[in-house]
C-alpha cells in the first residue's frame, strides 16, 4: 500500500465550484477562515490567495492522506488539523477563534483521490479491499459491517442512505452470498449487486446507490453534516459566511432545510401572538439560491454534475 504522501501525489482532485465558492466565502481579506474539508487543498489554496498578510486559514480533514497532502502548503497563515468537520467548534476554540470566524467552507462527501485509490475501497470500478472509511483508523470497514449486519439492517442502509428502491432485494443477495464466502473486495460485492439488481438505470452502474449508502452510513456522513452545520453557526462571527457544497440530494436537503430554518427564525409560535420581527431569532440571511456548476465545469469534471452550493450570512 502506498504511503500517505505517495497516495496524495498519485491521485488528483479537482475542486468543484472552486472560484465561485471562494468568491462568496472570502469577504474580509484580513479575516480568519475555516475549510472544514481540506481534501487535496484546492479550495484552501484559493482562499489563501485571497487573504492579505493579516488573514488566516484553518483547515480540517479526518483523512490522514489529506493531512499529509497539506504539508505541501508552506504558509505561516495556514494551520492544518486532523479532525472531522463535525468537531469544528472544538478546533475553533483550540485556535482561539470560536465566534470570530469570517467564513466556513464545507465541501461534503467523498473526494476524487478517495474514489480513485483502490486501496480505500470506495469504488466498484476499481478492485480493492472493501473498506470505505474516510479515516481507516476509526470504526468498522464495509467488509466487517457486511459480515455481521442483519438483512434488514443492510436493506435499510441501501434504501435510506443510498436511496436504492431495491434495497431489500440487494440485501437478500448479499446475505445469501456471504453464507458461502465473506465479502473482502469491492468488485466482488459490485458483481453480486449487479446480478441481483432488476432494473438498471441508463448510464449508471447498478451498484452505485448501494455503495453510496454503505459509504454514507459507515462514515456517519449525514450525522456529521448536521453536527457541522450547528457547530458552524456558533463558530461564525456576526456577518460571517457559511458556504456548503454537497453532491447528494440527502445532503443538500439537510443544508437547504438548515438555512431556511434559521432564515425564518422561530415560526412555531401560536397564531395571533404579537411579536416584533427582531424577536423571531433569525440567525441567518441566505446569500442567493442554490448554485450548480456551469456546463463547462461539468464537461471538464463530470463528477461535478450533481454538486449544489448554498451560502448564508450569520446575522
Amino acid at each position: 500500500m502506498p504511503s500517505p504522501d505517495q497516495a496524495s501525489a498519485q491521485y488528483e482532485h479537482t475542486s468543484v465550484l472552486l472560484d465561485g465558492a471562494v468568491d462568496v466565502l472570502v469577504h474580509q481579506p484580513d479575516g480568519v477562515y475555516l475549510d472544514g474539508t481540506f481534501g487535496r487543498g484546492g479550495h484552501s489554496r484559493v482562499i489563501l490567495s485571497r487573504l492579505n498578510e493579516a488573514g488566516r486559514l484553518i483547515a480540517l480533514d479526518r483523512d490522514p492522506q489529506a493531512v499529509a497532502a497539506a504539508s505541501d502548503i508552506a504558509d505561516s497563515r495556514f494551520t492544518m488539523v486532523q479532525r472531522d468537520f463535525a468537531r469544528l467548534a472544538d478546533v475553533a476554540r483550540e485556535q482561539g477563534v470560536h465566534g470570530k470566524l469570517a467564513g466556513i467552507l464545507l465541501d461534503v462527501g467523498v473526494s476524487s483521490p478517495q474514489l480513485d485509490d483502490p486501496e480505500r475501497g470506495f469504488s466498484f470500478m476499481r478492485n480493492g479491499p472493501l473498506d470505505m472509511r474516510m479515516d481507516p483508523s476509526q470504526g468498522e470497514s464495509a467488509a466487517e459491517f457486511l459480515a455481521h449486519a442483519s438483512e434488514a439492517t443492510i436493506a435499510h442502509v441501501f434504501k435510506a442512505y443510498g436511496e436504492e428502491r431495491f434495497g431489500k432485494r440487494l440485501a437478500r443477495a448479499v446475505v445469501n452470498r456471504r453464507g458461502e464466502a465473506p465479502f473482502t473486495h469491492t468488485v466482488d460485492l459490485a458483481d453480486v449487486l449487479k446480478a441481483a439488481h432488476p432494473a438498471w438505470e441508463k448510464g449508471r452502474h447498478p451498484a452505485t446507490k448501494a455503495f453510496q449508502g454503505l459509504r454514507i452510513y459507515l462514515n456517519g456522513e449525514l450525522e456529521q453534516l448536521d453536527a457541522a452545520l450547528e457547530a458552524a453557526l456558533e463558530a461564525l462571527a456576526p456577518g460571517g459566511h457559511l458556504v456548503v457544497i454537497s453532491f447528494h440530494s440527502l445532503e443538500d436537503r439537510r443544508v437547504k432545510r438548515f438555512i431556511r430554518h434559521h432564515v425564518r427564525g422561530d415560526t412555531h409560535l401560536p397564531k395571533g401572538v404579537p411579536i416584533r420581527d427582531d424577536q423571531l431569532n433569525r440567525r441567518l440571511e441566505a446569500l442567493g439560491k442554490g448554485k450548480r456548476p456551469s456546463d463547462d465545469e461539468v464537461a471538464e469534471n463530470p463528477r461535478a454534475r450533481s454538486a449544489v452550493m448554498r451560502a448564508a450570512r450569520k446575522r
